[in-house]
């Protein structure tokens, strides 16, 4: 099965070690552009908003993963706590979420679903929660 990652940037570190995980256990692996370019290049992501905005732009980040998303056969979510909220999920992973559901891929949450505004959508979107479970991915 192809998989796209998705998730915050934060996490870089625990997406290689997922990535790991499943191409042990047969699956083919796509991951952020801004990953690829901090293992190749030494890319360094952005902290402020105005820099990550402006990364966003010239790398097409969104798009980009947009486009792995479509050639997926499902996504991960890699929902960590983040900001105080337990299994974190954000703008750009929320977008992606809603994506893989347009397009009929399968949804994995790592975590659960977060206590955030839009849940209700989550849950609509019928994700599989993993319960960190990487085994289950099926």
């Amino acid at each position: 099965m192809t998989i796209t990652i998705c998730g915050s940037m934060e996490f870089h570190q625990k997406m290689r070690e997922v990535r790991r995980t499943l191409e042990i256990a047969g699956h083919t692996v796509l991951v952020p552009k801004s990953l690829e370019l901090m293992d190749k290049e030494g890319f360094v992501h952005p902290t402020t908003d105005e820099d990550k905005i402006t990364a966003k732009i010239e790398y097409d980040f969104i798009r980009e993963h947009f486009r792995k998303i479509e050639k997926s056969d499902a996504i991960l979510i890699l929902n960590y706590d983040k900001k105080g909220i337990t299994s974190y999920i954000g703008g750009n992973t929320f977008l992606e979420i809603g994506l893989a559901f347009w397009l009929g891929k399968k949804i994995y949450l790592f975590n659960s679903i977060p206590e955030m505004e839009y849940k209700t959508e989550m849950h609509a979107m019928k994700p599989i929660v993993l319960g960190g479970d990487l085994t289950k991915i099926t």
